[in-house]
């Protein structure tokens, strides 16, 4: 099909989908025109692009329902959107398909400080949650780095975690229920207020869905005690290898830390220089350590952590003196891709996770792969439960650099299967990780993902092409790493 034909079904198409969208909702509530549907060209995964044929903005679940319910009738892919802070494409939209922006759904309908729940719609903000229970001496636990934009709707979308999930869980651990609606409109919800839920429970196959299953509409959860007391080591040391072996010994020996993070020199030197937050900018990595509690548990923790990480060769070792310095040693690790975005035109964050005893090797294989595609890249991890997030500095707007950053970020992917991990932590696979999920998944295994996803969507109409890839992808990506390194994803425009 040439571009003049394509361009003329795409009108048609448009012109169709909007006359019945604006019989279902308000005409503030559709954007169609360029100007207004470019800003969901992407989510934060930049460097792929796609403008959606109608943007949908509804304001109630009948509204939502009733897009639903259209675009199955029509057989018109849905790509439901949050914030858009993801960082794998998962909001990617489709060429000839609606984006359902959930920015409306704002509403934290109830605090139960008695039963520690929160009941909010998915357009909530992770952190507004936090405030609105602070009142009662509540908080919400799972604390991604994006949580002052994400929203609670995306982070069960992509089972989001944060530097506080070693202690206390990702969003799956942090989740009761979910109500959400299917591909034609139908509302279903996913466990229960109660501590067990009958029948099969579902919930771990909506959480970390991305959108493939079902649209999240509203969710319950829980809320814990703030801590009486926290205190953040950062301890330093010069070698990776001794950083990384820290990492292994304080788990080892039975201390689970409410956050434990590492970074390298360089990223070190990055937040630094952006917040000032005190680091050590000798060390060739540093590691943030913190214990919550009681003030009896916090000093209890902290000596036992003080002792394992002096025992693994820490060379330098600071406690915060007080909720401002533990603040300011947390700053530089929360601001970590901001400040990592000011060393570079662009960045490709990456997502895998290892065993933490293969912390130092990985990271040493990262450094020979710089060398191998001629690009920097600043680590910073969630040591703790092994996840990483390298973040690959490169220049968007040279198709050659891109070209070396993708195969670079698929390399990691596959260095961190063959250390014993997996491709993906708590960003999503979207269209980022396709490829990668060939070498880990078996033909047989990515069909049961299929079916999985056809009980719920036999269309393929949600969020279609992302996380699964087909077998003609795996096929083709196979060829590619035997002959000529083809560019990932040659449909979608680049910068």
């Amino acid at each position: 099909m040439n571009g003049a034909t394509l361009s003329s079904e795409r009108a048609a198409r448009q012109k169709q989908l909007v006359s019945i969208l604006a019989q279902l909702l308000p005409t503030r509530c559709i954007l169609f025109r360029a100007e207004d549907t470019l800003a969901y060209e992407c989510d934060a995964l930049t460097a792929y692009r796609q403008v959606p044929l109608v943007v949908a903005i509804p304001e109630t679940e009948a509204q939502v329902a009733a897009v639903l319910k259209a675009c199955h009738a029509l057989n018109v892919p849905i790509v439901a959107r949050g914030a858009g802070t993801g960082l794998s494409g998962g909001a990617l939209p489709h060429s000839m398909g609606v984006s359902l922006s959930l920015a409306k759904f704002n509403t934290i309908l109830k605090v139960d400080p008695v039963a520690r729940t929160a009941v909010v719609q998915c357009g909530v903000r992770n952190l507004a949650i936090s405030e609105a229970a602070a009142p009662h001496g509540l908080y919400y636990a799972p604390d991604p780095s994006s949580q002052i934009a994400c929203t609670i709707g995306g982070n069960v979308a992509e089972n989001s975690g944060g530097v506080h999930c070693l202690k206390y869980g990702l969003t799956l651990h942090n989740v009761l229920r979910v109500r959400a609606l299917t591909v034609d409109g139908e509302a279903i919800e996913f466990g229960s207020a109660a501590l067990d839920t009958a029948g099969l429970d579902l919930m771990p196959l909506i959480v970390g869905s991305e959108g493939m299953l079902a649209v999240i509409i509203e969710v319950t959860v829980k809320l814990l005690p703030r801590p009486v007391l926290a205190r953040c080591i950062m301890a330093s040391f010069a070698t990776v290898e001794s950083a990384g072996a820290a990492v292994a010994a304080v788990i080892a020996a039975g201390i689970i830390p409410a956050g434990l993070e590492l970074m390298d020199k360089r990223m070190t030197a990055a937040a630094e220089d952006f917040v000032h937050a005190g680091y050590d900018l000798d060390a060739a990595a540093i590691l943030l350590c913190e214990s919550d509690g009681t003030a009896e548990e916090v000093e209890e923790e902290i000596q036992r952590a003080i002792d394992v990480l002096n025992a693994n060769g820490a060379t330098r070792i600071e406690i915060s003196r007080d909720e401002k310095q533990r603040l300011k040693f947390w700053s530089g690790r929360k601001n970590a891709f901001p400040a990592s975005g000011r060393m570079s035109p662009d960045y490709m964050c990456m997502d895998s996770t290892i065993p933490r005893k293969r912390l130092a090797e990985m990271l040493r294989a990262i450094e020979a792969m710089e060398g191998k595609y001629a690009l920097r890249c600043v680590n910073v991890f969630h040591a703790g439960d092994g996840n990483l997030h390298p973040l690959i500095l490169f220049d968007a707007n040279d198709p050659e650099e891109l070209r070396r950053c993708e195969l670079f970020g698929a390399e990691i992917l596959e260095a961190s299967i063959n250390l014993g991990g997996t491709v993906t932590g708590e960003h999503g696979v979207g269209v980022e990780k396709l490829n990668s999920m060939c070498v880990q998944f078996s033909a047989a295994e990515r069909a049961q993902m299929m079916a999985v996803k056809s009980a719920f969507d036999p269309a393929g109409l949600l969020n279609p092409g992302k996380v699964i890839p087909s077998l003609q992808r795996c096929a083709e990506y196979g060829k590619m790493h035997v002959h000529r390194g083809m560019l990932q994803f040659p449909d979608l425009p680049r910068f």
